[in-house]
């Protein structure tokens, strides 16, 4: 009887296992074929970065259109918005979640653009102030500095 149950729900991973690697497949086919849309429209812009906020797409101010062609369930989350001045037109374009930090405020930067996100940041003075540092925990702080006192390498 328990080798009945066990089989069963063995059978049962093990097809779950081959449609989520189907899937995946598919999905990543699916992403490749993105990127490739963004690298070819691609453009480098002079930008004058006005906010920068996490903000649903509602709320964001982007044109009616995006907001059609976004699936329900994207709807409600938070995506990253730039509001920049690109010559003498306010925008709201989304930002690259990986380069959301970086990107500084009130700052004129190069931007690379495809459309209305931004894929990369660079600064056109000085360059890009370096992201501020994230304040580490107690027990972190704590841990690094019994290794510091065993002569071990700190954990990063």
């Amino acid at each position: 009887m328990f080798a009945k149950v066990l089989i069963t729900i063995l059978i049962i991973l093990v097809v779950l296992v081959v449609v989520l690697y189907f899937v995946g497949k598919k999905l990543q086919k699916k992403q490749a074929e993105q990127e490739a849309q963004i690298e070819a429209a691609k453009q480098t812009v002079s930008m004058l970065v006005i906010d920068k906020k996490k903000l649903k797409l509602k709320d964001a101010g982007l044109p009616s259109m995006v907001l059609e062609q976004t699936p329900k369930y994207m709807r409600r989350a938070k995506f990253p918005i730039v509001k920049a001045k690109i010559g003498p037109q306010i925008m709201s374009l989304i930002c690259d979640a990986s380069i959301f930090d970086s990107v500084p405020v009130k700052k004129e930067v190069k931007a690379t653009i495809s459309g209305i996100y931004i894929t990369d940041v660079k600064g056109i003075r000085g360059g890009l102030n370096a992201t501020p540092t994230k304040k580490k925990g107690k027990f972190k702080a704590w841990v690094e500095k019994m290794q510091e006192k065993a002569g071990a390498k700190p954990v990063k």
